[in-house]
């Protein structure tokens, strides 16, 4: 068995080494690292709402109302005001009968999955599907499958066979509506229709979405009216919502089951209150005129260097060491834009991932639209 050291010199041959390189700033369109002040394309934060003054207040607020920490799980005496009235008010935003809050997204998968299908189930998830999507499927102990990107084909040939086998079974589909590394929707209408045709449930994590699209905000469902139809809205709070913690929204049942049975929420302390309390601010806001505004202007900042609808840009460069270059010279230049490598992303598609804020002035955008001309050829969705 190879050592720690000689798995990390493996790691160093190979391109895939990373080290933590802290901000000297606080979060934002524009930060320092290493004393440099750099445009930041690397965040999540789409509407710039990690900084907003009324999400701060929010949370300032919450401490002082509610304390610093939960103290306990949900289940012994962490609950308080603020979780039921975010789970309340997701539920009503998701048109769904109830939600469940977790302290991240990967701990919403990684409970929500394992509780929902088991060893004589079958899991179908898209072969870029986020990790905790992967984990919490080989968690369950149910059969996986994964079909190929967004072919629906493949799809319906996986749940014809297993119906054909076993026509009891629960078949769970799971997929993003967003993809996190390639910025491309699913096909969400005719996978609602397919998953309906074979009596399979639908998985549907909107931690892109969320915030971005909509008319009010609540992601790919409810742009294609099919909130309703679909039986596991899952999402997060860390990305456009600007605070941290995830949360799955499905039929009062099911949230009734996974207060039971998700191990990742009766096992954890309770997210704070304060936070909780934050993060209804958060809801709120993007689903009022000035989220929709914040929509409208983060759409402008992407016709100003893109055709894609989502603000996730991948330039795709194939080969880690060229990558790494890239991103450094756009860092030279002033642009902090990571290099995304295996196994985030299949090996042979290293990729700059430039992620674009309501919050960046036009200037930087097209400033770093240039810079990407001037580093490689520019990629299909720029």
């Amino acid at each position: 068995m190879p050592s720690p050291s000689e798995e990390l010199r493996k790691l160093q041959a190979d391109g895939l080494l990373r080290a933590l390189q802290p901000l000297d700033s606080p979060a934002g369109p524009q930060v320092t690292r290493a004393g440099r002040s750099l445009w930041n394309f690397a965040s999540n934060d789409y509407l710039g709402l990690a900084r907003h003054p009324e999400i701060e207040a929010a949370l300032i607020e919450g401490v002082r109302r509610f304390g610093a920490g939960a103290t306990a799980s949900r289940l012994v005496c962490g609950t308080q005001p603020p979780h039921v009235l975010l789970e309340t008010a997701l539920a009503q935003a998701k048109q769904s009968e109830a939600a469940l809050v977790f302290s991240s997204g990967f701990a919403t998968a990684l409970g929500t999955i394992p509780a929902i299908v088991g060893k004589t189930d079958f899991i179908l998830l898209d072969k870029l599907s986020h990790a905790s999507l992967v984990d919490a499927a080989r968690l369950s102990g149910a059969t996986l499958r994964v079909f190929p990107h967004n072919d629906l084909h493949s799809l319906g040939r996986w749940l014809a066979r297993i119906r054909a086998k076993a026509p009891a079974a629960r078949i769970l589909v799971a997929t993003e509506s967003v993809f996190s590394m390639d910025g491309d929707l699913c096909p969400l209408r005719d996978l609602v229709e397919l998953t309906e045709t074979y009596g399979a449930l639908l998985l549907l994590d909107e931690a892109h979405a969320f915030g971005v699209l909509g008319e009010s905000g609540m992601g790919l469902a409810e742009q294609e009216s099919l909130q309703h139809r679909i039986p596991f809205q899952m999402g997060t709070l860390s990305k456009a919502a600007g605070l941290s913690g995830g949360y799955l929204a499905a039929s009062r049942e099911w949230i009734d089951l996974l207060t039971n049975r998700a191990r990742s929420f009766i096992y954890s302390t309770a997210p704070p209150p304060a936070l909780a309390h934050a993060a209804l601010a958060s809801l709120s806001l993007i689903r009022s005129p000035e989220g929709r505004a914040l929509r409208t202007r983060l759409q402008h900042k992407l016709r100003l260097i893109s055709h894609s609808p989502t603000p996730i840009l991948p330039k795709i460069l194939g080969s880690n060491e060229i990558t790494l270059a890239a991103s450094a010279t756009l860092a030279n230049a002033g642009f902090l834009v990571p290099a995304i490598r295996f196994p985030t992303v299949p090996r042979g598609t290293a990729r700059l991932r430039i992620s674009l804020s309501a919050s960046h002035p036009p200037e930087a955008v097209t400033a770093l639209a240039a810079a990407l001309e001037r580093i490689a050829p520019a990629p299909s969705v720029v």
